[in-house]
Formats: structure tokens, C-alpha cells, sequence
């Protein structure tokens, strides 16, 4: 770097034991950098008016100022002073946005396929992995300051929460609207890609998805999952098939469960698949009965420490009927939207991050090349 400038980033510049770890922690370092650099900007400019109210309310309340233009000096001095520290805090913001704009620039071309984008050319040279990553990429996140600058949003693996895709918005933060099929659609897209993704990063064998969708609404978005065989079975439909699903993974947290209380967790079943699970959930709550409903519940709750997730495409407009009784549920999953919404915090400053989460782009066949990969790999390891 030249005297005085910046040094120039680097991809990896982080703390770790292996690439993957540096980038990790490098991308969470850029997620806080940008928090706390717009706190600053924000403070500086809540500063700036609130001196300037000051200063006016002191000229206002002086009789003294309606005379001899003294007022309308006082009100520019105040004026000007305010347009000087927001320009100042401003050149700060666009310093520190510049510094982070190069740093993801290097970043994401250098991120590998469970953190990257899906245009990301690193899906090109895609191989089923030999061990699971530290994270997985859900979408991307930015502050209304800045919103070319995109940060991932990283979250560990395996997932410790399940994950709630609501489709229940009609209007999304570009000022454009979707009815609720266009929404439902859209969030079946975005489960499909997250499961997708889930699937292409752990090893062959090692994760297994369910679907449930009761009416079958979902078929047309689910569709690259069923042609490509990377399913457990086809998706469920029907309240029968919901039952059967439900008590099925139900049966697996009470066993492992138990084997784990025990002390003994070798002491599964043989032939017992010990690879971690995904139920996606469309529809929710047509075709469940109270006891699956419980079952959703316990499955919520109990399965992410024992290896079973949930992914639930719902509005939770369409399950109010239920009450309070299903609040623990949707607290207890992470919510996420199939269009550009700002309900994310930070855990530094609590800043509300606009989320969008990571599709296919149109057209794009990449979905289709990675779980070809993925099925190949599975049947081989069968």
C-alpha cells in the first residue's frame, strides 16, 4: 500500500486454522466493520441535529435575535455548523464503505461453494465434499447506507435452529408486490436452493431431505429435487402422508434420544441412518391435525441436538387459528423471506439488516449440475 493509504485486502485475512475458518471469520469481521461503522455514521448525524435544534430553540427563545438580522445569522451559523459535521461523519461512512467495498470485491470470488453465491463460478469445478463445512450461506445482508455492499449471511453448521420461510408477506422492500401464490412460489424457490445447498455441502450420504406438501402446491418448485433422486422418498401429500412422515422422525429424536441418555449411542439399530435430517414443510398447517401439529412442535424443538431440522414454508397468518399455542414454534425457527425484507438484527448494535436470500439465477442450470453430483455420489455410497 502506498504511505497513508489503506493496505489492500486480502481473501483469508482472518484468524483460523484452515481457509475456510479465515474466510468465516473474515466475512463476520466485514458483517461487524459495516455494523459499527454505520452506528457511527448514525450517531454523528443524531448529533448534528440535535445540536443544530439546540442552537435554533436558543436563537428562538432570545427576543434579542428578531433584531437587526442577528436571528437569521445565528440560524445559518447553526445551519452550516450541522451540514459540516453530517458531511464530515459522511466522507468518514464512505472511507470505511470504500475499505469494505474492495474487501468484499476480493472476498467473494475466493469464497468456497458452501459460503458462495450461485453465480459464483466456484459452482463450476462443484465435487462432493469429503467433510462438512463450518457454515452455510442463506442469503445476503445490507444497511440502507450501503446497499451495493452485500455481506453473507453466514450460519453454522450443523444448523442449530430449524428455519421458517415466510410466506406471508405481500410486499417487498423494492416496492414491488406479490400475491400470495407469486409468495408461496417464490418461498418454495428459496427452500429448494437452501436445501439444495445443504445437500451439496455435507458428504455423500451424510444428509437426507423430506418433504411434506399436503396438496402437492409445491410440485413445480420441488421439482429439481424429485427429478434429480435426491430425496428420501417423494414428497409426502395427503394427511396420511404427513402422519407417516411425522411419526417416523419422531420415532428417530426418541431413539437417539434415548441411546444418548444411555450413554450407549452406538447402541442404534443397526442399519440405522445416522446422517442428519431436513424436513421441508410446505403448506403449513393443511393436512395436519392437532397430533401432527404437537409432532411439528417436538420436532422444533428436540430435533436440532439430535440431527433433525426442520424448514417450514408457511404463513403464520394461515395457522392463527391455532392461537398461542404455536408461538414457541415459530420462535424457536429462524425467519427468513423469499423477497428483500429488513427483520434481521445484528448482535452488536442491533442495526435492522435487509435480507435477501440466495437463489439461482434465472435461467441458470447449476441447480440441476451440483444435485446431479449430489445423487451420483449418494447412489455410489449406497
Amino acid at each position: 500500500a502506498q504511505p497513508g493509504q489503506p493496505a489492500q485486502p486480502v481473501a483469508g485475512d482472518a484468524t483460523g486454522w484452515s481457509m475456510e475458518e479465515r474466510l468465516y471469520n473474515q466475512v463476520w469481521g466485514m458483517f461487524e466493520d459495516l455494523a459499527r461503522t454505520a452506528a457511527a455514521y448514525r450517531s454523528a448525524v443524531d448529533f448534528a441535529e440535535s445540536r443544530m435544534e439546540k442552537e435554533l430553540d436558543q436563537v428562538l427563545s432570545d427576543p434579542r435575535s428578531r433584531i437587526g438580522g442577528q436571528g437569521d445569522a445565528a440560524r445559518e451559523a447553526a445551519q452550516a455548523k450541522h451540514s459540516q459535521l453530517v458531511n464530515q461523519a459522511r466522507a468518514t461512512l464512505d472511507r470505511d464503505l470504500a475499505q469494505l467495498s474492495a474487501e468484499s470485491q476480493v472476498v467473494e470470488p475466493a469464497l468456497p461453494p458452501a459460503y458462495a453465491r450461485w453465480d459464483n463460478p466456484v459452482w463450476h469445478g462443484y465435487r462432493v465434499p469429503m467433510e462438512i463445512p463450518m457454515a452455510l450461506r442463506l442469503g445476503e445482508l445490507h444497511l440502507p447506507e450501503s446497499a451495493e455492499l452485500r455481506i453473507p449471511m453466514l450460519v453454522r453448521l450443523p444448523l442449530e435452529r430449524g428455519l421458517w420461510i415466510d410466506s406471508g408477506r405481500s410486499g417487498s422492500l423494492d416496492g414491488s408486490f406479490h400475491d400470495s401464490h407469486d409468495l408461496s412460489r417464490l418461498a418454495m424457490e428459496t427452500a429448494v436452493a437452501h436445501a439444495a445447498r445443504l445437500l451439496a455441502v455435507y458428504p455423500a450420504g451424510e444428509f437426507t431431505v423430506h418433504v411434506i406438501d399436503p396438496a402437492g402446491s409445491g410440485a413445480q418448485a420441488l421439482a429439481p429435487l424429485v427429478q434429480t433422486g435426491v430425496l428420501a422418498a417423494p414428497p409426502a401429500v395427503g394427511a396420511a402422508g404427513v402422519a407417516d412422515v411425522l411419526a417416523r422422525l419422531t420415532q428417530r429424536v426418541d431413539l437417539v434420544q434415548m441411546a444418548l441418555r444411555a450413554g450407549a449411542p452406538d447402541s442404534l439399530p443397526p442399519g440405522f441412518d445416522t446422517s442428519q435430517q431436513l424436513l421441508i414443510v410446505n403448506d403449513f398447517p393443511h393436512g395436519f391435525d392437532d397430533r401432527a401439529v404437537n409432532q411439528l412442535r417436538y420436532l422444533a424443538d428436540e430435533g436440532p441436538a439430535v440431527g433433525v431440522h426442520l424448514m417450514m414454508v408457511a404463513d403464520r397468518e394461515e395457522a392463527a387459528g391455532y392461537g398461542p399455542l404455536l408461538d414457541p414454534l415459530w420462535r424457536a425457527l429462524l425467519r427468513l423471506t423469499p423477497v428483500a425484507d429488513d427483520h434481521l438484527a445484528d448482535p452488536w448494535v442491533g442495526h435492522a439488516w435487509t435480507y435477501e436470500p440466495s437463489l439461482v439465477p434465472p435461467g441458470s442450470q447449476v441447480l440441476q449440475q451440483v444435485l446431479t453430483q449430489v445423487a451420483a455420489a449418494r447412489a455410489k455410497h449406497w
